[in-house]
């Protein structure tokens, strides 16, 4: 059984530190199956995707995150969502007419922001936004979290393209503040240590080993409380509804117009390319009793 697309949560009992391990495959793939990706954006996409699990995992209660990447350069955007339970998708667009894409993050989404939003399924929605400014996700990631919750966070991110075998995965660790306080010294030389340790990891030992031995061989000296695996997957949203609900504000006779040229109305979802068609019953539908209940099926 593969010890992959599975999420690690640990904690140290030695030290007010928290961990989270992630490692992905088929989840990956299926992000990267839906477009002809360059191997730059490939690699952007593993590192959004493994730190987008690896956040999503932080969440106290049931709802979704968003990570977004925006610019005003070759890569438009790039995003990953994923939900309480570990389901992600993701989707990136860019200037496919670019002879080539550069390799440095800040020049390769000049001008951009990371943008995380956290919407929970009860409560208010939030969102959090820090400058692309620094030459990798991981160090965009720690500073969203210097700012925002001002908690010491180390984030280390890895892909692996062999072939026709691609993995994402990454490495999380935080100080769990004991009061509203800010953490005391002590806790800080702790988080130090174990991130000097955790920066030790190749990406051939963090893509290519069990976690088990992940963890063992980073933190043999440690005393780590290893918490059950919960599994990830690539998940889609999309729905025949939520595709109908998309053009129920556009003119039912321009609609028409476009089934009797085209025979339907064909809607694809950007994220795994699904397609919903609507013949020309089913546009009735949708504008006489709300599009509840569309008649065609994909």
């Amino acid at each position: 059984m593969s010890h992959f697309d599975q999420l690690h949560r640990y904690v140290f009992n030695n030290a007010n530190v928290r961990g989270e391990l992630v490692q992905l495959e088929n989840s990956y793939q299926e992000i990267l199956n839906s477009q002809q990706y360059p191997p730059v954006l490939q690699q952007l996409l593993g590192e959004l995707m493994a730190a987008a699990s690896l956040l999503t995992a932080t969440l106290k209660f049931k709802g979704d995150i968003a990570l977004q990447l925006q610019s005003e350069g070759l890569v438009k955007y790039a995003v990953i969502n994923g939900t309480h339970d570990q389901k992600l998708r993701g989707v990136a667009r860019w200037d496919s007419e670019a002879a080539e894409l550069p390799t440095s993050l800040t020049e390769l989404m000049p001008k951009g922001v990371l943008v995380i939003t956290i919407t929970p399924e009860v409560g208010e929605r939030y969102q959090g936004m820090v400058a692309i400014d620094k030459p990798t996700l991981s160090e965009c990631l720690e500073g969203y979290f210097s700012q925002s919750e001002q908690l010491p966070t180390k984030v280390i991110l890895k892909t692996s393209h062999k072939g026709e075998i691609n993995r994402a995965g990454g490495l999380f660790l935080q100080v769990l503040p004991t009061s509203s306080e800010m953490t005391d010294a002590s806790e800080h030389t702790d988080f130090i240590h174990l991130t000097t340790i955790s920066q030790t990891i190749t990406a051939e030992e963090l893509l290519g080993l069990p976690a088990t031995e992940v963890l063992h061989r980073l933190y043999h000296q440690e005393e780590v409380q290893l918490y059950p695996p919960q599994d990830i997957k690539f998940s889609c949203t999309c729905s025949k509804e939520r595709s109908a609900a998309a053009i129920a504000n556009v003119d039912k006779q321009e609609l028409l117009n476009i089934v009797a040229e085209d025979g339907a109305v064909r809607l694809n979802c950007q994220y795994c390319h699904k397609e919903y068609s609507f013949d020309a019953i089913d546009i009735e539908a949708i504008h006489n009793e709300g599009h509840a209940q569309p008649t065609q099926t994909q």
